[in-house]
């Protein structure tokens, strides 16, 4: 079936077209989740939560892009877990577990070699504990632009904000990414580490 044909047997009650619209959307979802939330537990109560937000207000899907609807119900989850993680006391990174790293949504690729694997797993925890820093807002915007690689226009639907405003966090968020990387720069593999003199923007 086509999305349009499985989203309208969805908004008739039937659970077997929106587990099929799951199927195609969990990946992204979850991985917009964990960028944003920076928890692969947190990014799958998310994921749950948005997936299950999603079919209880799919009546009320009007057209246009169902992708940009679903993440931006995700991001509203996202921002509420947020908010209500501000309000209850920090948990040690003791509680955190060892699973972030098996967790994480990068996939090992056949071709790759083990020590290249390792590197990039270094770089990825680099640079999502710089999007961890950014504010909600602009963290979103990044991942959605730089990680999901939507369009400003897009981005704008699901984050229910003018394109303007988009271009306006996306600049911003890389510009505080990029000035957590110059300062944390020893902790990159070599080849990822950027210039701190002569850098040319």
């Amino acid at each position: 079936m086509e999305e349009a044909d499985l989203i309208a047997a969805a908004q008739r009650g039937r659970l077997d077209a929106f587990n099929e619209l799951v199927l195609t959307y969990q990946n992204q979802v979850y991985n917009l989740a964990y960028r944003i939330m920076g928890d692969p537990a947190a990014a799958a109560d998310t994921t749950q939560e948005a997936f299950i937000s999603a079919y209880q207000g799919i009546g009320g899907f009007r057209g246009g892009s169902f992708k940009s609807w679903l993440l931006r119900i995700v991001a509203n989850a996202c921002y509420d877990e947020i908010r209500y993680r501000k309000r209850r006391p920090a948990t040690s990174i003791e509680d955190l577990g060892e699973d972030a790293e098996e967790a994480s949504p990068m996939l090992i690729s056949e071709n790759e070699m083990p020590d290249e694997h390792m590197q990039r797993m270094e770089l990825a925890g680099v640079i999502q504990s710089g999007i961890s820093t950014l504010p909600p807002d602009q963290r979103i915007t990044l991942v959605l632009s730089d990680v999901q690689e939507m369009s400003y226009q897009e981005i704008a639907e699901a984050t229910d904000v003018s394109i303007g405003t988009v271009k306006s966090r996306l600049a911003r968020a890389r510009a505080k990414l990029r000035d957590y990387l110059q300062s944390t720069g020893e902790l990159l593999p070599s080849q990822y580490r950027l210039e701190r003199e002569g850098q040319r923007d």
